[in-house]
């Protein structure tokens, strides 16, 4: 099993401010958090390689898991519906466009794009790695709100280290049981992408979940400590 050499944090940015203050409005439990704490937040090899090895394992459909996706697909709608939603009317107003290629070649760009109230999002349509659960258009509103809410909103990278704070950031907005299935799409499909496959190889989508310390957002590492995130 490849297991990378510790890496250095992705480059920290400002979050986008509407992003971080909506996802805050959203869920204001999260409203005690400070964008330095995603700052901060790393990814021990060891636990990247232990969800890893758990998402390989894991079946690439389970029964057991449809009510924590179906929870995670009307979460997911909501956001969705917030992030393109009119100003004037309580959304954020950002429009989203679905293109047939990867429209971004680093975080930088897409974050210009999200500043500028704007997101272009790649096609699940056009990808060889359909979902088992999720339908292209579910795939699409969820790859938009964690481009925003997950790294917009934290101001972290693609890299390992970011990854993990857009997948604690973003997991303010969802509920415990949508959150084990946010845990499976965003932490265990990067990790199982970095550790098993070295970054070349995208992992099969899978409609499972896997162990629930995993989806615990306390137990996430940032410097100097644990995260003192809410359930």
């Amino acid at each position: 099993m490849f297991v990378p050499a510790p890496a250095a944090p992705s480059p920290y940015f400002p979050p986008v401010a509407y992003a971080f203050h909506g996802a805050r409005r959203y869920a204001p439990r999260s409203a005690n958090t400070t964008p330095q704490a995603y700052a901060r937040v790393r990814l021990d090899p060891a636990v990247g390689a232990a969800i890893a090895a758990a998402y390989m394992a894991a079946p690439v459909r389970d029964q057991r898991a449809y009510a924590a996706y179906a929870a995670f697909c009307r979460e997911t709608a909501r956001q969705y519906h917030f992030l393109i939603g009119r100003v004037e009317f309580g959304g954020l107003g950002v429009t989203v466009r679905i293109v047939d290629e990867d429209p971004y070649a680093d975080v930088e760009s897409m974050v210009d794009d999200v500043r500028r109230r704007q997101l272009k999002v790649w096609s699940s349509a056009a990808s060889a790695n359909p979902h088992p659960y999720l339908s292209d258009g579910e795939n699409d509103m969820f790859r938009a709100v964690h481009d925003v809410f997950g790294h917009a909103a934290s101001g972290r990278g693609f890299d390992r280290h970011g990854e993990e704070a857009a997948w604690l950031k973003h997991s303010t907005m969802y509920s415990p049981l949508a959150r084990r299935a946010l845990t499976t799409e965003t932490r265990g499909q990067n990790c199982a992408l970095i550790f098993r496959y070295g970054g070349d190889r995208f992992p099969a989508q899978k409609a499972a979940l896997l162990p629930r310390s995993f989806s615990d957002p306390r137990l996430v590492r940032i410097e100097r400590g644990t995260f003192a995130a809410p359930r």
